[in-house]
């Protein structure tokens, strides 16, 4: 199952590439944005439970495709694209076995304990 799983996010992160693709970006752009939602890491200076929130914050599909929405129905462009990297890097971060995180441990995921 875990192999249907990350061939799954592995998809959704092709998918991400195209949508990206049809915007007006450059390529640099993907390269240099796809890792920024990682900065929800941060909150795990303060302490886990703030640490999972905002990790999962950054990291939650239905928020990158809320955004996504957004931006396509009053056409900011630049709102799709930060819902298209949302999107793209929780699918990234998922091939690679991270999942949501819960309060108590960095490691303890919607997908498993890394």
């Amino acid at each position: 199952m875990k192999s249907v799983l990350k061939l799954k996010e592995l998809l959704q992160f092709a998918l991400g590439i195209y949508l990206f693709s049809t915007l007006s970006y450059t390529w640099w752009w993907f390269l240099v944005l796809i890792l920024l939602p990682d900065i929800g890491m941060l909150g795990y200076l303060i302490n886990t439970k703030t640490g999972a929130l905002t990790y999962n914050v950054f990291h939650h599909k239905g928020l990158a495709i809320l955004i996504s929405l957004i931006g396509i129905y009053f056409e900011i462009e630049v709102m799709l694209l930060i819902g298209i990297i949302l999107f793209s890097q929780a699918a990234l971060d998922r091939v690679f076995g991270y999942g949501l995180k819960y309060a108590d441990n960095f490691k303890n995921t919607h997908l498993g304990h890394l």
